[in-house]
């Protein structure tokens, strides 16, 4: 057996109660008009934990009617940088007063552990609140030398209206990522939340409410995607979209804002990321970095380092190593500090795992070590590796969003590079060696948005992330991502008795 189950440890926790569960329009929680509800599930046992109002295209509309009347004449864009800072910090202090039942939240809706989002996911969204509140009173345009004369320059504005829609995997961290950007910028935003994670969306805009954020500047509508989702991807009255999530919803959303105002769209999309370890790497170090970029978050991580390619030198040394670490690997309740991985976020991505799991054992992929469910209840799954894996296997070229490590060997640097970019997909990549120059030609080499060297998942606010190829296009984290919320006007006017023409 791979991975140690462990027992309920929330029966020991206090689990919260749920205080919001209907759409949040104009600064008010309100019924779907359809009176419609859904059943939200906990992953640790499979049972309701609460039902949250399903919005559809009339709650959309009535949505997208707010934040265009709070965008066309509130006084959100019309405040100074600094006044809306000031209100994004008090929104960011409420999240660190509330971070316990938050984490408590995500923990039983999406299966997070509860000692990283209370003391890292809960606390970075609050200090991604911060960073970008921080720019909020820094947005300049730029004086114009002009050829002529005329004299010119440019004024940033906040793009209007901004859909978002963020998948399950992270709620706040995809969240804030992009709730806070938008807010920096001066515009108005409706967000829809994964259906399998709705609760903290909710409880965030009541803290957003408290915090002073005007009605109809921040909107959560509850649903899914192919009513509530589609609805505001195709809306005239929506400015920009932007959706993190599969690779086959992005084309929808794409196709949507193409068929309707031909908005500007922003995807951060699906990965199967490519991890390198060469024979100069400390083998335990790079093992356990092999199993965190596979394993944290139970997989569920666009840049999972689900293909990892070992050379030859160290191959069988590391295959050793890992197929002991993964056997020691703790999966169970992620109320329980020590455990190491949750539950997947529901039935659906738990029977997607085991189906691609078998995949690989039917394609003739060696199962090194888990590939079955694990404990009697809940969506718990072993810790997977397989080895024996050929690039065009499907759990290779798929992503499988699960806890499924693709071991493969290789000789020479140029097949490294070569195997690295063999996909589809472009989001992420890592390297482990002790040799600078080598990692800086393969960092130039592999078309991914976002490479690491001698770590993985090192994110950071300040850092830009997105992808290359079909990983989506666009930028979250860092300044970049403030002007994706932003657009350039240009202003001219002619010098003093000067001609012109």
């Amino acid at each position: 057996m791979a991975g140690q189950c462990n027992g309920n440890a929330a029966d020991h926790f206090k689990l919260p109660e749920i205080k919001f569960t209907k759409l949040f329009i104009n600064g008010e929680f309100v019924d779907s008009i359809s009176g419609k509800t859904f059943e939200t599930i906990d992953p640790r046992n499979g049972e309701v934990v609460a039902r949250i109002a399903a919005g559809d295209k009339e709650d959309v509309e009535l949505a997208i009617k707010a934040a265009r009347e709070a965008f066309d004449h509130g006084k959100w864009p019309r405040m100074s940088g600094f006044e809306r800072g000031r209100i994004m910090i008090k929104f960011a202090d409420l999240i660190d007063q509330n971070a316990e039942e938050l984490a408590a939240l995500d923990c039983m809706n999406g299966g997070k552990l509860f000692t990283f989002s209370k003391h890292g996911e809960i606390p970075e969204g609050a200090n991604t609140l911060r960073y970008y509140a921080g720019a909020a009173d820094k947005i300049h345009g730029e004086t114009l030398k002009m050829s002529r004369a005329l004299h010119g320059y440019t004024l940033r504005e906040p793009i209007g209206v901004v859909g978002v829609i963020i998948p399950w995997n992270f709620p706040t961290t995809m969240f804030f990522l992009k709730v806070s950007p938008a807010l920096a910028a001066g515009c108005t935003i409706i967000i829809k939340p994964a259906e399998q994670t709705p609760l903290s969306a909710l409880y965030y805009a009541h803290l957003a409410k408290l915090a002073g954020i005007p009605d109809g500047v921040l909107n959560v509508i509850t649903g899914f995607g192919h009513t509530a989702g589609a609805a505001i991807s195709s809306h005239m009255d929506i400015d920009k979209v932007s959706f993190t999530g599969s690779t086959e919803v992005g084309r929808l959303v794409m196709q949507a804002s193409a068929s309707s105002n031909l908005k500007p769209v922003s995807l951060e999309l699906g990965g199967k990321s490519p991890l390198l370890i060469f024979n100069d790497a400390d083998v335990d170090t790079a093992v356990d970095l092999a199993l965190f970029a596979i394993f944290f978050n139970k997989g569920e991580i666009c840049v999972a380092g689900s293909r990892v390619f070992v050379q030859e030198g160290i191959y069988d040394e590391f295959v050793k190593k890992a197929a002991e670490k993964a056997k020691s690997w703790v999966v169970g309740d992620p109320f329980d500090p020590h455990v190491q991985q949750g539950p997947q976020v529901d039935k659906k991505q738990f029977e997607k795992i085991l189906k691609y799991i078998e995949y690989g054992k039917s394609e003739g992929a060696t199962l090194l070590t888990g590939g079955k469910p694990c404990g009697e209840k809940g969506y718990f799954i072993e810790p997977t590796i397989f080895t024996d894996v050929k690039e065009d296997m499907k759990i290779v070229q798929d992503e499988i969003f699960g806890p499924v490590m693709s071991l493969m060997k290789f000789k020479t640097v140029e097949e490294a590079i070569e195997k690295a970019n063999n996909t589809r997909y472009g989001l992420a990549a890592g390297i482990v060696t002790k040799d600078l120059n080598l990692a800086n030609t393969l960092s130039r080499s592999i078309r991914a948005g976002m490479i690491w060297i001698n770590c993985y998942i090192a994110f950071d606010r300040d850092c830009p992330y997105g992808g290359y190829k079909m990983s989506g296009f666009g930028r979250d984290s860092g300044l970049q991502a403030l002007e994706q919320y932003l657009q350039t006007k240009a202003v001219v006017t002619p010098l003093h008795n000067s001609p012109w023409l």
